[in-house]
């Protein structure tokens, strides 16, 4: 098989390794920096020149499907030579050589234990980074470890969470195979009391079920990312013994969209309380405001920058806004042009997580302007440092904030709107304070740890049977 690869950037490093023994002609990315250059010893050309080539397939390594497959159609590629991520199981078949399985701190004796009365929870993670997804897992094993529940972290890649799990003593599973296989196929799980999967990265793993094995299937995911999901996998997940959990309304309605004869719970996260009531400011004239996450086109960092430029002179001159994200992408490079010459807008570039919360610390208010979150980490962090937020009103969290009360909401692309908001902000710096302190309230309420203690016991009770 020769096969064209569409993407070098993380995905392309996460599912590489499954294309070693293929002929794989070249990579394709549509960043002019990256074209004519080699990476992994394979040619990286323009989109273009790359279809000209003799391939059998192209496997699109992204998120950003929907887009790059349009793009490639518009090329001449026949739709039935694209593929993405999702669709390797069905690429390879049983055909692809499995990797090695990594175990720690003694995961597999635990996982192979027939002779244990308690019950045994797998945690099943699409990676072990430190984003909000991966992370909320984590305050999940560390809960049920503590409620006398057996716990195993399982993760279809390696990450710096790894470090954390085993300085807390958790075991953990690395299994590459976890990317391309189903879960008939894991031989190694089959003696779980319960499955927790998180994200929807396991909808191929969950096509193929073993049904005695009871699931939660614990949904993260704004409805971006099915746009890869074939619709005919996901018609294959049997309902028996599945819980579907969504944190809040925008993964629900994205799910349901494929599966509506599904019923769908919820369950938020938890963020752990860093924070000590009433965050402290920095002793300055300044207005401060953050926006944080991947500069890329559904985080809306574009409409924040328009927003600003439109604001008045004497207004934008009282603010300081701050950019935290990865921003060395196409998007990225992008919001820097656009924002040149524009003093009041400072990038950091990624960051550590305690620069984050001390960013968070010495703001007064977070931008969330995405066009799509299902339910933005960095707002509870925000509000848990009592620090209100400024919402699109297409991020899951503004469902639970009341505009003007405890948060401020706009429609989600509406740059004029944010604009206002921002100049609200400005002109009411002292409001802005009680906001906050009620946006701590509305953290204590839905996002703290007690709080997400208290629904994830109700759901693992509910998932296993018990009263």
């Amino acid at each position: 098989m020769k096969v064209l690869l569409f993407g070098t950037g993380d995905y392309y490093n996460r599912y590489k390794k499954w294309f070693e023994p293929l002929e794989v002609l070249a990579l394709l990315d549509n960043s002019e920096q990256k074209q004519y250059t080699v990476i992994d010893g394979l040619r990286v050309l323009p989109p273009a020149e790359g279809v000209g080539l003799k391939y059998d397939v192209i496997v699109i390594l992204s998120f950003y499907v929907k887009q790059m497959r349009q793009q490639l159609i518009s090329l001449g590629v026949m739709p039935e030579k694209i593929y993405h991520f999702y669709d390797l199981h069905q690429l390879f078949g049983q055909s692809v050589v499995r990797r090695p399985v990594q175990y720690y701190l003694g995961a597999r004796e635990l996982a192979a234990d027939v002779s244990l009365t308690v019950p045994k929870i797998l945690l099943l993670s699409h990676d072990l980074t430190l984003g909000g997804p991966a992370i909320a897992l984590f305050h999940t094993a560390e809960i049920l470890e503590k409620k006398g529940y057996r716990v195993v972290f399982a993760a279809m890649s390696g990450g710096p969470l790894l470090d954390e799990l085993i300085k807390r003593g958790i075991p953990v599973v690395v299994d590459e195979n976890l990317q391309i296989s189903t879960m008939q196929e894991t031989e190694w799980i089959s003696g779980f009391s319960l499955l927790i999967c998180n994200t929807l990265n396991f909808h191929v793993f969950l096509s193929e079920r073993d049904t005695r094995i009871p699931v939660v299937w614990w949904l993260h995911d704004a409805r971006f990312f099915y746009d890869g999901v074939d619709k005919t996998v996901m018609r294959k997940i049997h309902s028996e013994h599945l819980n579907i959990m969504a944190v809040g309304p925008v993964p629900a309605a994205a799910i349901k969209e494929f599966l509506p004869d599904m019923d769908c719970g919820e369950l938020l996260y938890g963020v752990s309380d860093t924070g000590h009531g009433l965050a402290v400011k920095e002793k300055d004239n300044k207005v401060k405001f953050i926006t944080i996450g991947f500069l890329e086109d559904i985080k809306g960092q574009d409409v924040l920058v328009e927003s600003v430029q439109r604001l008045p002179d004497q207004i934008r001159s009282q603010c300081i806004f701050y950019i935290v994200g990865h921003d060395k992408t196409l998007f990225g490079e992008r919001i820097h042009r656009d924002s040149a010459g524009i003093r009041e807008i400072r990038f950091t570039g990624s960051v550590e997580r305690q620069e984050i919360h001390r960013l968070l610390e010495s703001a007064d208010a977070l931008i969330c302007p995405s066009r799509q979150d299902s339910m933005p980490t960095v707002a509870a962090e925000a509000m848990m440092h009592s620090v209100p937020c400024i919402l699109s009103d297409a991020a899951g969290t503004s469902a639970y904030v009341r505009d003007g009360n405890d948060g401020l909401i706009f429609p989600s692309g509406n740059v004029q709107a944010l604009t206002d908001k921002i100049e609200w902000c400005v002109n009411n710096r002292k409001k802005l304070t009680g906001m906050g302190k009620k946006a701590r309230e509305l953290y204590e309420k839905h996002f703290s740890i007690s709080a997400f203690e208290k629904r994830l016991i109700e759901v693992i009770r509910e998932a296993m049977g018990s009263q």
